[in-house]
C-alpha cells in the first residue's frame, strides 16, 4: 500500500530532517537519551499550527498512525485493530492533547473577596494525566495549588480547569509547573501562588530504568510564599 499525504513545504523539511542526527548543547539525542530537556516557559509550537482544522489534522494523524501499526506488522483487517487509528487520533487532538489548542483554554471568572479571607488558600490533590514530550509516554500525578488573594477570588473548579489545560499537551514537568504558576499570576493580579506538582513518568518506571517507585516533585513560590515561614506553613496543609 502506498501512501499518499499532502505535506506543506515546512513539514517536508521536517520529515527529512528526523533521521538526521541533532545535538544540543555538544551532545546526539542518543547521548542525552532520558534527560529532560526543558527549553523555555512556552510549549514549543510553530507559528502554523492552528491553520489546520481539527478534523483535518484527525485524518492525517490516523493514515500516519495506520502505516506506523502497519511497520509493526499488525494486522490492520483484524476487527479490534481496524479502527484503531482513527480512535487514536480522536484521542490525541480532542482529548490527551486539547491543552495545545488555545480554544480549548478555560474561561475564567473572577469574584470580589467580599469574605475578606486574606490567607492562603490551597487546592490540593488535584489529579492530572500529561504525557512527557520525549517518548509521549503518560506523566500521572497530583498539583497542589495556592494563592493569597489580591482582591478577587477564583472558582475552585477553575484552578482544577488550569492544571488540566497545561497537562494536555506533550510537557516536561518542570514546564508544567511554571505554566500553571503564570497563569495563575495573570489571571488573580498577583504574585503570590505557589505550585508543586508530584508525579510519577511512565518513560522511566515502563521502560529504560524501570524504577516503579520514584517520582518526581517540582515546586514554585512566588511572592509572600517565597519564604520559610510561608513554605512549611503550606507543607503543613499539604501533609494533612
Amino acid at each position: 500500500m502506498t501512501l499518499k499525504l499532502n505535506f506543506t513545504k515546512h513539514q517536508e523539511i521536517m520529515l527529512n530532517t528526523l533521521t538526521k542526527e541533532s545535538k544540543l548543547n555538544g551532545f546526539t539525542d542518543e547521548e542525552i537519551g532520558n534527560d529532560h530537556i526543558y527549553t523555555g516557559l512556552e510549549t514549543p509550537m510553530r507559528a502554523d499550527a492552528f491553520e489546520t482544522s481539527d478534523q483535518i489534522k484527525k485524518e492525517k494523524i490516523a493514515v500516519l498512525f495506520k502505516e506506523i501499526m502497519n511497520v509493526m506488522g499488525l494486522d490492520l483487517t483484524d476487527d479490534s485493530l481496524k479502527g484503531t487509528p482513527n480512535r487514536v487520533a480522536k484521542m490525541y487532538i480532542d482529548e490527551i492533547f486539547s491543552g495545545l489548542n488555545p480554544e480549548n483554554k478555560p474561561k475564567v471568572a473572577l469574584f470580589d473577596n467580599k469574605y475578606q479571607y486574606n490567607q492562603m488558600l490551597v487546592e490540593k490533590n488535584i489529579t492530572f494525566y500529561s504525557n512527557c514530550e520525549h517518548h509521549f509516554v503518560p506523566i500521572i500525578g497530583k498539583a497542589h495549588v495556592a494563592y493569597i488573594s489580591s482582591g478577587k477570588v477564583i472558582g475552585l473548579s477553575k484552578l482544577n480547569r488550569i492544571v488540566q489545560y497545561y497537562a494536555k499537551r506533550p510537557q516536561v514537568q518542570e514546564r508544567l509547573t511554571n505554566q500553571i504558576a503564570s497563569e495563575l499570576k495573570t489571571i488573580l493580579n498577583t504574585e503570590d501562588v505557589a505550585v508543586i506538582i508530584d508525579a510519577k513518568h511512565l518513560c522511566v518506571s515502563s521502560r529504560g530504568i524501570k524504577d516503579d517507585t520514584s517520582s518526581t516533585i517540582t515546586s514554585f513560590y512566588g511572592g509572600a510564599f517565597n519564604t520559610p515561614e510561608k513554605i512549611s506553613e503550606l507543607q503543613n496543609y499539604l501533609k494533612e
